[in-house]
């Protein structure tokens, strides 16, 4: 069998994940044409159908769907692979892969990733956001923020702090709404919520949060737009306290309803002699701890960090 080429199991997993021969087109910048000769010359390579012709679409055979995860573990050994020649690894140059979630990558990371260049302009990072923790041990990504501590033994990671959750709205929502003393009131309040993410709910509910309410106006399993909610003065819902203080929401039941969650920065052992590498992860270590172990206060000329018992100074 001649061994197929992986710029053409790329094209593969590039119609599996469109659905179509024009997506795959679309998202790899090539025409369509050439997508369904690559995968006919793949087939033939081969020796089985991967997808089945109709007029409107191809569906793949199950052949084709079984071969998904292989395909996508040769992606990310072909992604690693072109990260680990882009620089030499002493040099503090080169791409690295961070990952984090969706609300520390959009609301937290930009500015940090801006000083991180300007002292090392050679650095390229790719940034995958998502809430699904990605593998660093099969070399998803270098670096990777999480808020559930790391446990593999072959990961070095680090503590950098605690983000305190709270309950907040728009200063605007109270005064027309009012302002829920207690958590039975909370239940009689316009509320962002959950949607079908269990973690989530299960978290909530211990903490007394209202399962059930007539005045539901938003529910999101996405944290950013639980967030957007919350600033658009939508309802009240759950917010990291420093995003509160950058956007001037308020707090309520403060005594009542409280969440630390630790946030951690991994990465794999194998990493420790790579320069660039290990200059991304202390620089964004250093940037998070006074986030996070420092409340923000919000003056007419700025943010300033104020310490807060229990803090660490910044370096």
């Amino acid at each position: 069998m001649p061994v197929p080429y992986w710029d053409d199991q790329r094209i593969l997993l590039a119609v599996l994940r469109a659905g179509s021969l024009l997506g795959a087109a679309r998202v790899l910048g090539v025409s369509q044409p050439t997508i369904r000769r690559r995968i006919e010359a793949l087939e033939i390579a081969l020796g089985v159908a991967l997808f089945t012709r109709c007029a409107a679409a191809v569906v793949p055979t199950q052949t084709a769907l079984d071969l998904v995860p292989h395909l996508e573990a040769m992606e990310r050994a072909s992604s690693a692979f072109q990260r680990g020649v882009s620089a030499d690894a002493n040099a503090l140059a080169g791409t690295v892969r961070l990952a984090a979630s969706e609300l520390l990558g959009v609301e937290l990371l930009p500015t940090m990733l801006e000083s991180l260049r300007t002292d090392h302009p050679m650095l390229s990072i790719e940034l995958a956001l998502s809430d699904r923790v990605e593998d660093l041990i099969e070399h998803e990504a270098d670096i990777a923020i999480r808020t559930v501590k790391p446990t593999h033994d072959s990961l070095i990671a680090r503590r950098l702090g605690v983000s305190k959750v709270g309950l907040y709205a728009k200063p605007e929502f109270f005064e027309a709404n009012g302002e829920p003393r207690s958590l039975e009131q909370l239940r009689e309040c316009p509320l962002i919520t959950p949607d079908r993410a269990s973690d989530d709910w299960a978290t909530l509910l211990q903490l007394g949060y209202p399962s059930h309410s007539a005045k539901v106006v938003l529910r999101a399993d996405n944290h950013l737009a639980q967030l957007a909610a919350v600033r658009s003065g939508l309802g009240i819902g759950p917010c990291h306290s420093m995003l509160a203080k950058r956007y001037q929401l308020t707090r309520v039941l403060e005594q009542d309803f409280n969440l630390d969650v630790d946030v951690w920065i991994a990465m794999p052992e194998s990493s420790r002699n790579i320069a660039r590498v290990t200059a991304v992860f202390r620089c964004l270590a250093n940037a998070m701890r006074p986030l996070l172990n420092f409340e923000w206060v919000m003056h007419d000329s700025g943010c300033r960090a104020v310490g807060v018992k229990g803090g660490r100074s910044p370096a």
